[in-house]
Parts: structure tokens; sequence; C-alpha cells
């Protein structure tokens, strides 16, 4: 070959394996990819298995710290069916009378409220959940201490009646339990009023629950009709903002 012909076959050889070190170079770039793919993949399936008994073991954490801040002899119950959104719909605990549960106990957690036992069977017992329709527990107003009874709605929703018209209720203020009905001791945070309005001799009030009954796992089951009253906090000031204060009409 002339020299010419030998430069560019040289040449031609030079693009060939650098072409080759290339495409080398990429099929190894993209088992790295895949390789990191899959680490990843690994990484966030060992994390969505744990991710239920870490959310567990937080739960029953603040449990045991629910237990020390109540003087009374609670049992530990796990909710193992939440059918709340169905008709006639309710929640299942894995105790029953196994566990000396009996109707009527009332079942916390710690945000707050879950509601009581409905009807009790050798191992597991129904929870009637506080937006039940038919679920109705007497509660108090955090300011004026005013007393009525908290009736269902449906999900996460609630009515409190029997306010007179008189009353000054807050959007916003805490409502706790009364313990006249003799199934939760009085002070127990069972949520918060979201809206109020006049109605002939009484007010209107809707109340947002504060547990999450959407998502709570594990309760705690207090004894039957617990001989303590809690101290709810005291009070806010007097002086309100403004546009927050609803008053009934006389």
């Amino acid at each position: 070959l002339s020299a010419p012909s030998r430069a560019v076959s040289a040449r031609l050889e030079v693009w060939k394996d650098n072409r080759r070190q290339k495409v080398s170079t990429y099929r190894e770039a993209v088992a790295e990819v895949e390789r990191l793919r899959a680490q990843v993949a690994a990484f966030q399936a060992a994390r969505d298995a744990a991710a239920p008994r870490l959310a567990e073991a937080e739960e029953a954490t603040r449990l045991l710290g629910l237990k020390k801040l109540l003087p009374l002899t609670f049992q530990t119950a796990r909710i193992i069916s939440n059918v709340r959104r169905a008709p006639f719909g309710g929640m299942i605990l894995d105790l029953g009378q196994d566990g000396g549960l009996q109707p009527d106990q009332g079942v916390i957690c710690p945000e707050g409220v879950v509601g009581r036992v409905w009807d009790v069977g050798p191992t597991q017992a129904s929870l009637l959940p506080l937006d039940a329709y038919n679920a109705s527990t007497g509660v108090m107003l955090a300011r004026s201490r005013a007393t009525g009874v908290l009736q269902g709605l449906g999900p996460g929703k609630a009515a409190l009646r029997y306010i007179g018209s008189q009353e000054v209720v807050q959007v916003g203020e805490p409502v706790y339990t009364s313990g006249l009905d003799r199934n939760f001791p009085r002070g127990l945070l069972v949520g918060y009023v979201t809206s109020v309005r006049p109605r002939d001799t009484e007010l209107q009030v809707e109340v947002a629950l504060s547990a999450p009954l959407d998502r709570v796992s594990l309760v705690l089951v207090l004894p039957p009709r617990p001989q303590l009253e809690l101290q709810p906090p005291a009070p806010p000031p007097e002086a309100a903002k403004p546009g927050r204060k609803v008053k009934g009409a006389k």
C-alpha cells in the first residue's frame, strides 16, 4: 500500500478501536445503571416492608406513654378490621371474652377517644367508633364547660347536640369527655369545633374528631365505669380574636 493508503487504514483502525471502546463503556454503563436500579428497588422494598413495623412500634411507644399518664388499668388491643366507611360498618378488636371485655368499655388512643366496645364475642369484640351514626358520647366544651352529647356524622365527623343558644362557642375550641355517661373519665380529648350555627333554641356545632380513626391500629381499652376525673387544660382568656366568636341568636 502507498503511504497515503496506509495512513487512511491506520486512522480507520484507530477509529474502530475507539468505537469498540465506547460501545464497551456504554454497555458497562448500562449494566451499572441496571445494577443501581436493582439495588434501589431492593432498598425501597425493604423500607416498605419495615414501614408498618416501625409505625406500629412508634404507636406502641406512644400508648405506653399514655398508660403512664393515666392511673388506670388498661388492656391493649389491636384493631384487626376497620370497615367504618361501609354501611353499618365499624371496627373489630382482637380481644373478647377471653380478655375480660364488656360492652360499653371506652377505647382510646394517644390522639384522643376512639369509641366504645359494642358487642363482645369469645375472642373478638366489635367497636363502635365516635363517628358512627348510632354513636353518642357525653362531652363538654373547653371554654364554657357546657355539656352536651356528641353524635356521629360519618367518617371523622360528629355533631355536638344540646348546646344552648346562649353559649359562646369558638371554631377550633377543644371538646372533651364530660364523664356523665360513665364510659369515659372526664377530660379526655374528643376533637375540635369546626363550625357553629344558631338553630332554634340550641347551637348546631360540628366537630372534627382528634383520633385518626382511618389509620389507628393499637388502642387502649378502659376499665368498666372508670372512677377517674382528669383536669382538662384551663380555658383560654375571655378575649378572643374578632370574627372567631359565634353566639346563638336570641
